[in-house]
């Protein structure tokens, strides 16, 4: 078998090329990386594939009982859809939940004083905490009586 795969290259030359790096490219920052990242999540978690292909209105609207049109945010009873502005929010929420997990993470560099860790871990659950009772009372407002015990 290695006969076979080494025929070729009895006949067969392989050039001396020496290939050098472009000089303008380099490894981008963690900083950089860190902000691709963050971005591509918030537009994915955003439904933005959605929104291309389905292209819903960015806000909704209903008539209330005095005949008057509204804005309306969220589109009630309607797991498969969405308005642009519910995604966007909901995204926000998705990545300032995840930013708080991020943040407490940083209380374990031992070169952080005790002041400075001790805001950073009231930063940390203030943002997970609001992400996921903002989240919890958006899923109640999208779905009316879902989530009640």
């Amino acid at each position: 078998m290695e006969q076979l795969f080494t025929l070729p290259f009895c006949i067969l030359e392989v050039p001396n090329m020496k290939i050098k790096r472009p000089s303008w490219l380099h490894q981008p920052s963690a900083t950089t990386m860190f902000a691709i990242v963050l971005g591509s999540y918030f537009l994915v978690t955003g439904g933005i594939i959605y929104d291309v292909i389905v292209e819903p209105p960015s806000v909704g609207s209903t008539t209330d009982e005095h005949g008057h049109s509204r804005p309306v945010a969220f589109m009630p009873y309607r797991v498969n859809g969405q308005y642009i502005m519910e995604g966007l929010a909901s995204s926000f929420l998705f990545s300032m939940g995840g930013l708080g997990f991020i943040v407490l993470d940083h209380i374990h560099s031992p070169l952080t004083p005790k002041l400075n860790r001790l805001l950073v871990t009231a930063v940390g659950f203030i943002c997970v905490l609001v992400s996921f009772f903002t989240t919890w009372i958006f899923m109640r407002m999208k779905l009316p009586g879902y989530l009640q015990s």
